[in-house]
């Protein structure tokens, strides 16, 4: 199994090949720590999985995956994090991300996590099932849809219709459309407070200054 690890903490790729060269059926062809290398990297390897950091220095670990898709359609994909926040799980899941695992998992952990998404499994980390489950509360970022929650993503890191557009694949139309349903069921006035909002739920937040 051909494993390439991306993630902005030296220490966190040196910990998982560590784990990967005890194993005698894996092992790390690449690693990068931004998403312009991330996607040269698995397009010239080509593995069979990539581990992904959710939120590198500025950059969103599910937009690495996106396009990364279309380089190399056959890679599965696994993100690893300190984030387990429900906004979160439920976009990786709408992007189908085969393996979602928290960073203080155990080593046997990652590794079995690694086995069943290379034999076409899906992994969830116990401890991100059971924080969905404990967030019984309602609350109105419940109501969007994935793509919604994308558009969301991206007000909350201040892009333009412009830029939203080119980032999802869309028109400019389809987002106007999107921030107006946003603002309709978050019941916001304008773009600015549900950026606000977003941002106060943790989206956007992917400064240098922010632990993945």
């Amino acid at each position: 199994m051909r494993l390439v690890l991306i993630d902005d903490h030296p220490l966190v790729i040196q910990g998982i090949a560590s784990l990967v060269q005890c194993q005698g059926d894996m092992e790390v062809v690449g690693t990068a720590n931004n998403g312009s290398e991330a996607l040269r990297v698995i397009s010239q390897c080509r593995p069979d999985i990539a581990v992904v950091d959710l939120r590198l220095a500025g950059e969103y670990g599910l937009d690495i995956i996106r396009k990364a898709r279309k380089l190399v359609p056959e890679c599965r994909f696994i993100i690893l994090t300190s984030f387990a926040e429900r906004v979160d799980v439920r976009s990786a899941i709408a992007e189908k991300v085969e393996g979602y695992i928290l960073k203080e998992a155990m080593p046997e952990e990652i590794i079995s996590a690694i086995h069943l998404v290379g034999k076409g499994r899906t992994y969830i980390d116990p401890a991100i099932m059971q924080n969905l489950l404990d967030q019984q509360e309602e609350d109105p970022i419940e109501q969007l849809t994935p793509r919604e929650m994308e558009v969301l993503e991206a007000l909350a890191r201040g892009m333009s219709n412009r830029e939203i557009a080119d980032l999802l694949y869309i028109t400019e139309h389809t987002v106007k459309k999107h921030v107006y349903q946003i603002l309709d069921k978050l019941n916001f006035h304008d773009r600015t407070q549900a950026a606000l909002y977003a941002f106060s739920k943790g989206l956007g937040q992917v400064s240098p200054n922010t632990a993945s």
